[in-house]
Protein backbone atom coordinates (compact mmCIF):
# COMPACT_ATOMS: atom_id res chain seq x y z
CA UNK A 1 0.00 0.00 0.00
CA UNK A 2 1.32 3.36 -0.72
CA UNK A 3 0.47 6.38 1.62
CA UNK A 4 -0.69 9.67 0.52
CA UNK A 5 1.98 12.66 1.17
CA UNK A 6 0.75 14.98 4.31
CA UNK A 7 -0.33 17.74 2.24
CA UNK A 8 -2.26 15.34 -0.42
CA UNK A 9 -4.08 13.69 3.13
CA UNK A 10 -4.81 17.22 4.67
CA UNK A 11 -6.33 18.82 0.81
CA UNK A 12 -8.38 15.66 0.83
CA UNK A 13 -10.10 15.89 3.93
CA UNK A 14 -10.59 19.67 3.75
CA UNK A 15 -12.81 18.67 0.15
CA UNK A 16 -13.93 14.83 1.05
CA UNK A 17 -14.21 13.99 4.75
CA UNK A 18 -14.70 15.13 7.95
CA UNK A 19 -10.79 14.53 9.26
CA UNK A 20 -9.68 14.47 12.60
CA UNK A 21 -6.12 14.84 13.18
CA UNK A 22 -4.82 15.04 16.48
CA UNK A 23 -1.07 16.23 18.01
CA UNK A 24 0.78 13.52 20.33
CA UNK A 25 2.74 13.98 22.95
CA UNK A 26 6.55 13.65 23.51
CA UNK A 27 7.14 9.97 25.14
CA UNK A 28 10.05 11.26 27.18
CA UNK A 29 11.41 14.33 28.00
CA UNK A 30 14.80 15.15 26.42
CA UNK A 31 16.85 16.58 28.59
CA UNK A 32 19.64 18.72 28.44
CA UNK A 33 22.34 20.69 30.74
CA UNK A 34 20.51 23.49 32.96
CA UNK A 35 20.38 25.54 36.08
CA UNK A 36 17.74 26.00 38.24
CA UNK A 37 16.69 29.00 40.97
CA UNK A 38 14.68 29.36 43.79
CA UNK A 39 14.07 32.92 42.04
CA UNK A 40 15.94 35.62 39.85
CA UNK A 41 19.20 36.41 41.56
CA UNK A 42 19.37 33.52 43.42
CA UNK A 43 22.49 31.01 42.88
CA UNK A 44 21.81 28.11 40.28
CA UNK A 45 21.81 24.70 41.03
CA UNK A 46 22.79 22.39 38.20
CA UNK A 47 20.37 20.19 36.94
CA UNK A 48 19.28 18.26 33.67
CA UNK A 49 15.72 20.02 32.43
CA UNK A 50 13.38 19.31 29.62
CA UNK A 51 9.34 19.57 28.60
CA UNK A 52 7.02 16.97 29.48
CA UNK A 53 4.32 16.76 27.36
CA UNK A 54 0.71 16.12 28.76
CA UNK A 55 -3.06 16.51 27.17
CA UNK A 56 -4.94 19.24 28.90
CA UNK A 57 -7.58 16.37 29.18
CA UNK A 58 -5.37 13.56 29.91
CA UNK A 59 -9.17 11.79 29.08
CA UNK A 60 -8.99 13.23 25.73
CA UNK A 61 -6.23 12.68 23.02
CA UNK A 62 -7.96 15.72 20.95
CA UNK A 63 -7.31 18.54 23.59
CA UNK A 64 -4.20 20.87 24.13
CA UNK A 65 -1.03 19.59 24.89
CA UNK A 66 0.43 21.11 27.71
CA UNK A 67 4.20 21.56 27.95
CA UNK A 68 4.99 20.59 31.68
CA UNK A 69 8.62 21.68 33.36
CA UNK A 70 10.65 19.07 34.43
CA UNK A 71 14.07 18.92 36.02
CA UNK A 72 16.74 15.93 37.07
CA UNK A 73 19.02 16.93 39.50
CA UNK A 74 21.81 14.01 39.66
CA UNK A 75 23.03 11.99 42.70
CA UNK A 76 26.15 12.43 43.62
CA UNK A 77 27.10 8.97 43.27
CA UNK A 78 28.31 7.62 39.80
CA UNK A 79 26.13 4.51 40.86
CA UNK A 80 23.10 5.98 42.13
CA UNK A 81 20.22 4.00 43.54
CA UNK A 82 17.07 3.37 40.84
CA UNK A 83 14.07 5.64 42.56
CA UNK A 84 14.42 9.28 42.97
CA UNK A 85 13.41 12.07 45.34
CA UNK A 86 10.06 13.75 44.75
CA UNK A 87 9.95 17.04 46.66
CA UNK A 88 6.56 18.95 45.54
CA UNK A 89 5.64 22.68 46.53
CA UNK A 90 3.61 24.01 48.55
CA UNK A 91 0.78 26.45 47.63
CA UNK A 92 -1.43 25.40 46.08
CA UNK A 93 0.46 27.47 43.24
CA UNK A 94 3.73 26.68 44.17
CA UNK A 95 6.60 25.52 41.90
CA UNK A 96 8.28 22.35 43.23
CA UNK A 97 11.75 23.46 40.57
CA UNK A 98 12.26 27.02 42.45
CA UNK A 99 10.98 25.40 46.08
CA UNK A 100 13.87 22.42 45.55
CA UNK A 101 16.16 25.29 44.71
CA UNK A 102 15.33 27.19 47.72
CA UNK A 103 15.67 24.24 50.23
CA UNK A 104 18.36 21.82 47.87
CA UNK A 105 20.32 21.97 51.55
CA UNK A 106 17.59 20.04 52.92
CA UNK A 107 17.86 17.20 50.87
CA UNK A 108 21.70 17.21 49.60
CA UNK A 109 22.04 13.73 52.49
CA UNK A 110 19.06 11.74 49.86
CA UNK A 111 21.22 13.29 46.63
CA UNK A 112 24.19 11.79 47.86
CA UNK A 113 22.40 8.33 46.12
CA UNK A 114 19.72 9.56 44.69
CA UNK A 115 18.40 11.72 41.83
CA UNK A 116 16.10 14.64 42.76
CA UNK A 117 13.41 14.27 40.22
CA UNK A 118 11.47 17.95 40.13
CA UNK A 119 8.19 19.01 37.72
CA UNK A 120 6.53 22.00 38.17
CA UNK A 121 2.49 21.18 38.39
CA UNK A 122 0.17 22.07 35.70
CA UNK A 123 -0.61 25.27 36.22
CA UNK A 124 3.01 26.44 38.11
CA UNK A 125 6.16 27.98 37.55
CA UNK A 126 7.07 26.93 34.08
CA UNK A 127 4.49 24.83 33.67
CA UNK A 128 1.71 27.12 31.61
CA UNK A 129 1.56 29.26 34.10
CA UNK A 130 -2.31 29.82 35.14
CA UNK A 131 -2.14 33.24 37.07
CA UNK A 132 -3.86 36.98 37.29
CA UNK A 133 -2.47 39.86 38.20
CA UNK A 134 -6.21 41.06 38.97
CA UNK A 135 -5.89 39.43 42.07
CA UNK A 136 -3.05 40.56 44.08
CA UNK A 137 -5.52 43.11 45.68
CA UNK A 138 -7.37 39.72 46.73
CA UNK A 139 -4.79 38.51 47.96
CA UNK A 140 -3.78 41.43 50.16
CA UNK A 141 -6.94 41.31 51.87
CA UNK A 142 -7.88 44.85 50.16
CA UNK A 143 -11.35 44.01 47.88
CA UNK A 144 -14.91 43.66 49.19
CA UNK A 145 -16.65 40.44 47.89
CA UNK A 146 -18.56 42.48 45.01
CA UNK A 147 -14.92 43.19 43.56
CA UNK A 148 -13.37 39.86 44.32
CA UNK A 149 -16.04 38.35 42.41
CA UNK A 150 -15.78 40.54 39.20
CA UNK A 151 -11.61 40.28 39.67
CA UNK A 152 -12.38 36.74 39.59
CA UNK A 153 -14.53 36.42 36.37
CA UNK A 154 -11.40 39.04 34.66
CA UNK A 155 -9.08 36.40 35.84
CA UNK A 156 -11.27 33.17 34.62
CA UNK A 157 -11.29 34.64 31.19
CA UNK A 158 -7.64 35.76 30.63
CA UNK A 159 -6.71 32.45 32.06
CA UNK A 160 -5.07 30.29 29.06
CA UNK A 161 -6.48 26.67 29.86
CA UNK A 162 -9.79 25.65 31.22
CA UNK A 163 -9.02 25.65 35.30
CA UNK A 164 -10.78 22.17 35.11
CA UNK A 165 -8.01 19.76 34.24
CA UNK A 166 -5.95 21.75 37.11
CA UNK A 167 -6.38 20.03 40.24
CA UNK A 168 -4.54 17.46 42.76
CA UNK A 169 -6.13 14.58 41.03
CA UNK A 170 -4.67 15.27 37.86
CA UNK A 171 -1.08 16.41 38.63
CA UNK A 172 -0.86 12.90 40.12
CA UNK A 173 -1.18 11.53 37.09
CA UNK A 174 1.20 13.42 35.14
CA UNK A 175 3.43 12.72 38.03
CA UNK A 176 2.70 8.82 37.22
CA UNK A 177 3.38 9.14 33.85
CA UNK A 178 6.63 11.14 34.30
CA UNK A 179 7.72 8.57 36.40
CA UNK A 180 6.83 5.69 33.49
CA UNK A 181 8.72 7.77 30.58
CA UNK A 182 11.88 8.01 32.69
CA UNK A 183 11.96 4.67 33.76
CA UNK A 184 11.98 5.08 37.38
CA UNK A 185 10.65 1.97 39.08
CA UNK A 186 9.61 3.97 42.11
CA UNK A 187 9.08 7.01 43.67
CA UNK A 188 10.46 8.52 47.32
CA UNK A 189 8.20 11.44 47.69
CA UNK A 190 8.73 14.47 49.95
CA UNK A 191 5.20 17.17 50.03
CA UNK A 192 5.74 20.36 52.03
CA UNK A 193 2.25 21.91 53.00
CA UNK A 194 -0.28 21.25 50.17
CA UNK A 195 2.85 18.60 48.84
CA UNK A 196 1.26 16.27 51.42
CA UNK A 197 -2.22 16.20 49.64
CA UNK A 198 -0.33 15.60 46.56
CA UNK A 199 1.88 12.84 48.17
CA UNK A 200 -0.63 11.18 50.02
CA UNK A 201 -3.20 10.83 46.98
CA UNK A 202 -0.36 9.18 44.57
CA UNK A 203 0.53 7.02 47.19
CA UNK A 204 -3.15 5.72 47.07
CA UNK A 205 -3.36 5.60 43.59
CA UNK A 206 0.01 4.32 43.03
CA UNK A 207 0.81 2.74 45.99
CA UNK A 208 3.03 -0.20 44.14
CA UNK A 209 5.57 2.71 42.59
CA UNK A 210 5.80 4.28 45.58
CA UNK A 211 8.99 3.03 48.03
CA UNK A 212 8.77 6.60 51.28
CA UNK A 213 6.64 9.30 51.50
CA UNK A 214 7.90 12.20 53.80
CA UNK A 215 5.00 14.79 54.99
CA UNK A 216 6.35 17.93 56.05
CA UNK A 217 3.39 20.59 57.61
CA UNK A 218 0.63 17.97 56.87
CA UNK A 219 -2.80 18.48 55.57
CA UNK A 220 -4.69 15.64 56.30
CA UNK A 221 -6.80 14.26 53.13
CA UNK A 222 -10.07 14.25 55.24
CA UNK A 223 -9.58 17.83 56.13
CA UNK A 224 -10.84 20.42 53.94
CA UNK A 225 -8.29 23.66 53.90
CA UNK A 226 -9.67 26.91 54.94
CA UNK A 227 -12.17 27.53 57.71
CA UNK A 228 -9.41 26.49 60.12
CA UNK A 229 -6.38 29.09 58.73
CA UNK A 230 -7.65 31.52 60.71
CA UNK A 231 -8.87 29.75 64.48
CA UNK A 232 -5.03 27.84 64.12
CA UNK A 233 -3.65 31.19 63.46
CA UNK A 234 -4.75 32.84 66.42
CA UNK A 235 -3.59 29.52 68.15
CA UNK A 236 -0.03 30.18 67.09
CA UNK A 237 -0.20 34.11 68.15
CA UNK A 238 -1.67 33.46 71.25
CA UNK A 239 1.60 30.53 71.72
CA UNK A 240 4.06 33.56 70.80
CA UNK A 241 2.54 36.06 73.27
CA UNK A 242 2.46 33.57 76.31
CA UNK A 243 6.10 32.54 75.29
CA UNK A 244 6.86 36.08 75.41
CA UNK A 245 5.45 36.47 78.90
CA UNK A 246 7.16 33.81 80.03
CA UNK A 247 10.41 34.99 78.92
CA UNK A 248 11.93 37.33 81.52
CA UNK A 249 13.68 39.60 79.15
CA UNK A 250 10.94 39.99 76.31
CA UNK A 251 8.15 40.64 79.08
CA UNK A 252 9.66 43.01 80.76
CA UNK A 253 10.67 44.50 76.89
CA UNK A 254 6.75 44.06 76.25
CA UNK A 255 4.33 44.10 79.11
CA UNK A 256 0.91 43.40 78.27
CA UNK A 257 1.34 42.45 74.89
CA UNK A 258 -1.67 40.85 74.08
CA UNK A 259 -3.63 42.96 75.34
CA UNK A 260 -1.89 45.85 73.89
CA UNK A 261 -2.21 43.93 70.09
CA UNK A 262 -5.62 43.93 70.39
CA UNK A 263 -5.83 47.69 71.04
CA UNK A 264 -3.84 48.12 68.33
CA UNK A 265 -5.68 45.93 66.14
CA UNK A 266 -9.42 47.79 66.87
CA UNK A 267 -7.33 51.12 66.31
CA UNK A 268 -6.22 50.09 62.62
CA UNK A 269 -9.70 48.67 61.98
CA UNK A 270 -11.30 52.29 62.50
CA UNK A 271 -8.47 54.49 61.35
CA UNK A 272 -6.13 53.18 59.11
CA UNK A 273 -2.66 54.97 58.41
CA UNK A 274 -0.38 55.96 56.04
CA UNK A 275 2.66 55.18 55.47
CA UNK A 276 5.81 55.94 53.08
CA UNK A 277 7.85 53.48 52.14
CA UNK A 278 10.68 52.51 49.42
CA UNK A 279 9.10 49.40 47.17
CA UNK A 280 11.17 46.45 47.80
CA UNK A 281 11.92 45.89 44.64
CA UNK A 282 11.86 49.14 42.40
CA UNK A 283 13.03 51.27 45.15
CA UNK A 284 10.20 53.54 44.24
CA UNK A 285 8.86 56.06 47.32
CA UNK A 286 4.96 54.86 47.68
CA UNK A 287 2.45 55.67 50.26
CA UNK A 288 0.93 52.55 51.74
CA UNK A 289 -2.16 52.51 53.62
CA UNK A 290 -1.99 50.02 56.90
CA UNK A 291 -5.22 49.10 58.23
CA UNK A 292 -5.74 45.84 60.58
CA UNK A 293 -5.93 43.35 57.38
CA UNK A 294 -2.21 44.34 56.40
CA UNK A 295 -1.47 43.77 59.92
CA UNK A 296 -3.07 40.60 60.12
CA UNK A 297 -1.92 39.57 57.17
CA UNK A 298 2.02 40.65 57.96
CA UNK A 299 1.78 38.72 61.23
CA UNK A 300 0.32 35.72 59.71
CA UNK A 301 3.22 35.04 57.47
CA UNK A 302 5.73 36.22 60.09
CA UNK A 303 4.68 33.15 61.92
CA UNK A 304 5.67 30.50 59.77
CA UNK A 305 9.17 30.80 60.50
CA UNK A 306 10.56 30.51 63.90
CA UNK A 307 13.17 33.03 62.68
CA UNK A 308 10.74 35.61 61.88
CA UNK A 309 8.41 34.83 65.04
CA UNK A 310 11.34 36.13 66.88
CA UNK A 311 10.75 39.57 65.67
CA UNK A 312 7.04 39.68 66.12
CA UNK A 313 7.00 41.51 69.57
CA UNK A 314 9.67 44.35 68.68
CA UNK A 315 7.57 44.77 65.71
CA UNK A 316 4.35 44.86 67.57
CA UNK A 317 5.94 47.39 70.09
CA UNK A 318 7.06 49.73 67.64
CA UNK A 319 3.28 49.87 66.01
CA UNK A 320 2.05 50.39 69.39
CA UNK A 321 4.48 53.17 69.30
CA UNK A 322 3.54 54.90 66.07
CA UNK A 323 6.11 53.13 64.06
CA UNK A 324 4.73 51.26 61.16
CA UNK A 325 7.41 50.98 59.07
CA UNK A 326 9.09 47.48 60.01
CA UNK A 327 5.52 46.00 59.72
CA UNK A 328 4.46 47.38 56.68
CA UNK A 329 7.86 46.73 54.64
CA UNK A 330 6.98 42.55 55.84
CA UNK A 331 3.34 43.16 54.42
CA UNK A 332 4.92 44.78 51.34
CA UNK A 333 7.21 42.40 50.77
CA UNK A 334 5.25 39.27 51.60
CA UNK A 335 2.47 40.36 49.34
CA UNK A 336 4.92 41.08 46.39
CA UNK A 337 6.78 37.38 47.35
CA UNK A 338 3.13 35.64 47.32
CA UNK A 339 2.13 37.33 43.80
CA UNK A 340 5.05 36.03 42.31
CA UNK A 341 5.31 32.94 43.52
CA UNK A 342 1.58 31.71 43.48
CA UNK A 343 -0.39 30.90 40.31
CA UNK A 344 -3.59 32.05 41.45
CA UNK A 345 -5.09 30.03 38.80
CA UNK A 346 -4.06 26.37 39.71
CA UNK A 347 -4.99 27.94 43.15
CA UNK A 348 -8.18 28.18 43.08
CA UNK A 349 -8.74 25.13 40.52
CA UNK A 350 -7.35 23.34 43.81
CA UNK A 351 -9.33 24.88 46.62
CA UNK A 352 -12.98 25.29 44.48
CA UNK A 353 -12.26 21.90 43.98
CA UNK A 354 -10.71 19.96 46.39
CA UNK A 355 -12.02 22.42 49.66
CA UNK A 356 -14.75 25.07 49.63
CA UNK A 357 -17.43 22.26 48.63
CA UNK A 358 -16.38 20.12 51.71
CA UNK A 359 -16.82 23.04 54.34
CA UNK A 360 -20.06 22.76 55.43
CA UNK A 361 -21.48 25.48 58.12
CA UNK A 362 -18.99 27.36 59.16
CA UNK A 363 -18.60 28.96 63.10
CA UNK A 364 -18.49 32.70 61.40
CA UNK A 365 -18.62 34.11 65.56
CA UNK A 366 -15.27 31.57 66.06
CA UNK A 367 -13.58 33.13 63.17
CA UNK A 368 -14.59 36.77 63.97
CA UNK A 369 -12.49 36.51 67.37
CA UNK A 370 -9.35 35.58 65.37
CA UNK A 371 -6.78 38.49 64.67
CA UNK A 372 -7.72 37.18 60.88
CA UNK A 373 -11.34 37.10 61.20
CA UNK A 374 -13.92 35.30 58.24
CA UNK A 375 -12.26 37.83 55.70
CA UNK A 376 -10.34 34.58 54.13
CA UNK A 377 -13.20 32.39 54.31
CA UNK A 378 -15.33 35.21 52.52
CA UNK A 379 -13.21 36.09 49.96
CA UNK A 380 -12.27 32.01 48.94
CA UNK A 381 -16.45 31.68 48.92
CA UNK A 382 -16.49 34.50 46.81
CA UNK A 383 -13.97 33.02 44.15
CA UNK A 384 -15.23 29.95 44.09
CA UNK A 385 -18.80 31.07 43.53
CA UNK A 386 -18.15 31.76 39.76
CA UNK A 387 -14.85 29.39 39.71
CA UNK A 388 -15.73 25.80 37.56
CA UNK A 389 -15.07 22.89 39.40
CA UNK A 390 -12.85 20.60 38.52
CA UNK A 391 -11.67 16.74 38.72
CA UNK A 392 -11.86 15.09 41.70
CA UNK A 393 -10.74 11.04 41.96
CA UNK A 394 -13.33 9.02 44.19
CA UNK A 395 -12.02 8.62 48.09
CA UNK A 396 -9.69 11.65 47.41
CA UNK A 397 -11.05 13.25 50.90
CA UNK A 398 -10.36 9.68 52.89
CA UNK A 399 -6.66 9.39 54.82
CA UNK A 400 -4.53 7.14 53.50
CA UNK A 401 -3.94 4.20 54.37
CA UNK A 402 -0.76 2.22 53.96
CA UNK A 403 2.03 0.20 55.03
CA UNK A 404 4.51 2.02 53.01
CA UNK A 405 6.77 3.99 55.25
CA UNK A 406 5.89 7.30 55.81
CA UNK A 407 7.83 10.04 57.65
CA UNK A 408 5.26 12.67 59.25
CA UNK A 409 6.92 16.21 60.48
CA UNK A 410 5.24 18.83 62.17
CA UNK A 411 6.02 22.15 64.35
CA UNK A 412 4.22 23.11 67.36
CA UNK A 413 3.92 26.18 66.88
CA UNK A 414 2.76 25.77 63.11
CA UNK A 415 -0.06 28.62 62.63
CA UNK A 416 -1.46 26.48 59.59
CA UNK A 417 -0.92 23.05 59.81
CA UNK A 418 -0.31 22.00 63.01
CA UNK A 419 0.88 18.67 64.71
CA UNK A 420 -2.96 17.56 65.42
CA UNK A 421 -3.10 17.39 61.55
CA UNK A 422 -0.37 15.12 61.36
CA UNK A 423 -2.09 12.86 63.74
CA UNK A 424 -5.14 13.26 61.76
CA UNK A 425 -3.34 11.78 58.58
CA UNK A 426 -1.95 9.22 60.31
CA UNK A 427 -4.55 7.49 61.36
CA UNK A 428 -4.81 4.55 58.62
CA UNK A 429 -0.98 4.54 58.25
CA UNK A 430 0.73 1.59 59.83
CA UNK A 431 4.23 2.00 59.09
CA UNK A 432 4.50 5.56 60.04
CA UNK A 433 6.79 8.31 62.69
CA UNK A 434 5.19 11.47 63.21
CA UNK A 435 8.03 13.75 64.73
CA UNK A 436 7.47 17.35 66.01
CA UNK A 437 9.73 20.16 66.55
CA UNK A 438 9.21 22.13 69.62
CA UNK A 439 8.71 26.31 68.65
CA UNK A 440 8.85 25.63 65.03
CA UNK A 441 7.05 26.65 62.69
CA UNK A 442 5.50 25.77 58.78
CA UNK A 443 8.08 23.37 57.15
CA UNK A 444 10.54 21.16 59.55
CA UNK A 445 12.68 19.52 56.85
CA UNK A 446 15.35 22.50 56.55
CA UNK A 447 15.77 23.22 60.58
CA UNK A 448 18.76 21.15 62.44
CA UNK A 449 19.34 17.45 61.89
CA UNK A 450 16.24 17.28 60.16
CA UNK A 451 18.32 16.54 56.96
CA UNK A 452 19.89 13.65 58.68
CA UNK A 453 16.52 12.19 59.55
CA UNK A 454 15.30 12.51 56.17
CA UNK A 455 18.45 11.12 54.43
CA UNK A 456 18.55 8.16 56.86
CA UNK A 457 15.00 7.59 56.55
CA UNK A 458 15.09 7.52 52.79
CA UNK A 459 18.34 5.65 52.45
CA UNK A 460 16.90 2.52 54.40
CA UNK A 461 13.01 3.08 54.12
CA UNK A 462 13.07 2.29 57.61
CA UNK A 463 13.06 3.98 61.27
CA UNK A 464 14.85 1.20 62.85
CA UNK A 465 18.16 3.69 62.45
CA UNK A 466 17.15 6.89 62.61
CA UNK A 467 18.23 9.07 65.63
CA UNK A 468 15.29 11.53 66.90
CA UNK A 469 16.74 12.73 69.93
CA UNK A 470 18.53 15.70 68.00
CA UNK A 471 15.14 17.19 67.58
CA UNK A 472 15.67 18.12 71.26
CA UNK A 473 18.51 20.60 70.11
CA UNK A 474 16.61 22.21 67.69
CA UNK A 475 17.35 26.16 67.89
CA UNK A 476 14.47 28.73 68.74
CA UNK A 477 15.82 31.87 68.28
CA UNK A 478 15.33 34.18 71.08
CA UNK A 479 13.23 37.21 71.14
CA UNK A 480 14.84 40.49 69.66
CA UNK A 481 14.68 42.93 71.95
CA UNK A 482 15.49 45.75 69.90
CA UNK A 483 16.81 45.74 66.03
CA UNK A 484 20.39 44.83 66.83
CA UNK A 485 20.08 41.43 67.52
CA UNK A 486 18.34 38.67 69.55
CA UNK A 487 18.52 38.82 73.40
CA UNK A 488 21.25 36.54 74.72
Amino acid sequence: MRFLPGSVFAALCLLFFSCTTYATPNEAPLLSDCRIYAAPGYPGIKARCGTFERYLDPDDPGSTILQLNVAVVPALSLQPEPDPLVPIAGGPGGASVNFYAGYSQAFEKVRRNRDILLIDARGTGESELMSCDSVEDVLEGQMTIEETIEVTRECLDALPHDPRFFTTSVAVRDLEALREALGYPALNLYGSSYGTRVAQHYARLYPDKTRTVILDGVAPPQLALGPDIALEAQKALDNIFARCAEAVACNEAFPGLATRFAQLQEGLGMEPVEVQLAHPITGDLKTYTFSDMELAGALRLMSYSPTTIALMPLMIDEAIKGNYLPLTATFVAAAENMSDQLAIGMHNAVICTEDTPYWGDLDTEALKHTYIGPLMTESLEAMCSVWPTGIIDDGFHEPLATDKPVLLLSGSADPVTPPNFGDLAAVNLTNALHLTGVDMGHGLAPHGCVPDIIGKFVNDASFENVETECLERLFSMPFFLDFSGPAP
